[in-house]
């Protein structure tokens, strides 16, 4: 195991679980959006119960490959999709579609501090599940529903997954090279990035409800669409579009709103300059040997290197492009300039700040090898986070959560036999 990873068994308790140690979710969720806010909690102590369908489960544990390899070597049936945002979780798989499993999940609810769901909008009425209902058998509930385009208005019944809002929201219009290059046209970003910014928006807002609950006693429902959150990730570009009223457009690694602020080539790979302010610009200058291109009228300020970034892009280009990129992130750092190399995810894992910052972990998963994971960039000083569980085989906790609910061993395997439930 390399000295970047820490190793954590699935069921240890470390002495401090977490701010939220002690608050309970029902987790109805699935896929990416609301799974990842879930991990975010979950990583803060809250002991969550993840509601699964039997038989399939959340369907992003089929989303492979690349697999969980097992001690045979051989893969498992365990998406790496799936490990990568659903650790600190208890599975349980329960059919809502099922009377009896309706009556679980609202005893379920009895107890629980937050309830979150991502099904379309009054899918979940159907079952006697959403927040209407579940409000009425516990009214400081704190239930999140996360959806594409909100819980009403014309398009709220229509299903969406990431890719569509990067399209429909603009960021695919302002990212990828221009069109007049090769290679141009609109990309999507290389991340989920709408998924992953609706969840962490989840988050927060669940914990200004427990705020709010904290100074109330009330509970509430909280409204989480992509599609308003893709907007507000735009709020930059749109800024720019409202106070210019030009429509902004891919301008590929080149800032629409500063410069030097792009890639370069160096002799040996791709180069990132940041310069963000008229100190650094005087500093690369002077760095690079021309202290005369502070005083050129092209790029006095960054008004006018805006206006001749092209020009401004190509000089820089010329000279670093005769030395490796290792020599000129040593020289702008003295200076004071950020820039560093385009990295892959190999050459980031490796990086020296990576590794002091424990950014790899490894929990002790159920089929018996380690499952690598990802640190919570969140560090406290007084109530860490913890990392408890491997993210669960489906329906693994299924005994020992309606155990928790009061059910004797005869219930549960009545229930079993009956299709409601699947144990682990």
């Amino acid at each position: 195991m390399s000295s970047s990873t820490a190793s954590t068994s699935a069921d240890s308790t470390p002495t401090r679980n977490g701010p939220l140690h002690g608050i309970l979710i029902l987790d109805l969720s699935r896929v990416l959006a609301a799974p990842w806010c879930m991990q975010i909690l979950g990583d803060l102590g809250a002991d969550i119960v993840k509601i699964e369908r039997p038989g399939p489960g959340d369907e992003s544990r089929h989303w492979g490959p690349p697999w969980l390899n097992g001690t045979d070597g051989k893969a498992t049936k365990e998406s790496a999709y799936f490990l990568s945002t659903n650790r600190n979780k208890r599975s349980v798989a329960v059919d809502l579609a099922s009377p009896d499993g309706q009556a679980l999940i609202r005893k379920l609810a009895v107890d629980a501090d937050i309830c979150i769901e991502n099904f379309k909008v009054g899918d979940l009425a159907r079952y006697g599940l959403d927040y209407a209902s579940l409000s009425k058998v516990n009214p400081r509930l704190i239930y999140c529903s996360v959806t594409g385009f909100g819980q009403t208005g014309p398009w709220a019944a229509r299903p969406g997954y990431d890719y569509l809002f990067q399209g429909m929201g603009g960021p695919m219009s302002v990212t990828g090279e221009r069109d007049d290059l090769p290679g141009g046209g609109p990309q999507r970003f290389g991340l989920p990035i709408v998924d992953l910014s609706t969840g962490m928006f989840a988050a927060i807002s669940i914990l200004a409800a427990l705020q709010h609950r904290n100074q109330t006693g009330e509970g509430q429902h909280i409204d989480i669409s992509l599609m308003s959150t893709v907007m507000a990730m735009s709020s930059g570009h749109l800024s720019n579009y409202l106070c210019s009223g030009k429509i902004p457009g891919r301008t590929g690694n080149d800032s629409p709103n500063i410069t030097p602020y792009g890639v370069y080539p160096c002799s040996d790979g791709l180069f990132i300059i940041a310069s963000a302010n008229q100190t650094q610009f005087v500093a690369l200058c002077n760095a690079l040997g021309h202290p005369e291109w502070v005083e050129d009228p092209r790029f006095l300020n960054n008004g006018t290197r805006m206006a001749h970034q092209k020009e401004l892009h190509e000089l820089f280009s010329r000279i670093l492009s005769t030395k490796p990129r290792a020599h000129w992130e040593e020289l702008f750092l003295k200076v004071g300039v950020p820039s560093g190399p385009i990295n892959n995810y190999a050459q980031a894992l490796e990086h020296p700040q990576v590794q002091h910052l424990g950014t790899r972990i490894g929990l002790q998963h159920a089929t018996g090898v380690e499952a690598p994971g990802i640190a919570s960039p969140m560090r406290f000083s007084k109530s860490p986070v913890s990392y408890r569980r491997a993210p669960p085989m489906l329906g693994q906790h299924t005994g020992e959560v309606l155990r928790e609910l009061g059910l004797s061993d005869a219930e549960i395997e009545q229930l079993v036999k009956a299709g409601t439930v699947q144990l682990g």
